[in-house]
């Protein structure tokens, strides 16, 4: 992800703490090259957990690197609608609204 897009905070916490930010990256790293799934996959699986604990920022976050990734802006918001019988409307919608941000940006 290019500088300019990460959030304030984040760069802050990168400049302050190089050594932790850097064993999180390798650690997502590893993660993702453990398994048989693809990273547009992946980044739709991200999504969705993203979506189900409500965090605002890591919705916009793994809406970004799907579409990177190759995900369409239909796929991106199936994924997220799938999840209207686990985590609830309410849930759904705020997450529909944080990656809508994101694909009007891309559009």
């Amino acid at each position: 992800m290019a500088e300019e897009q990460l959030p304030r905070w984040y760069a802050v916490v990168r400049e302050k703490h190089p050594g932790v930010m850097a064993a999180l990256d390798a650690l997502g790293v590893a993660v993702r090259r453990e398994g048989p799934l693809d990273h547009k996959t992946a980044h739709l699986v991200q999504l969705a957990a993203a979506a189900a604990i409500r965090s605002e920022g890591a919705v916009h976050s793994h809406t970004r690197r799907a579409l990177r990734a190759g995900a369409s802006p239909e796929e991106i918001v199936h994924a997220l609608l799938l999840l209207v019988s686990t985590i609830g409307f309410p849930s759904v919608s705020a997450a529909l609204s944080w990656a809508q941000d994101e694909l009007e940006k891309a559009s």
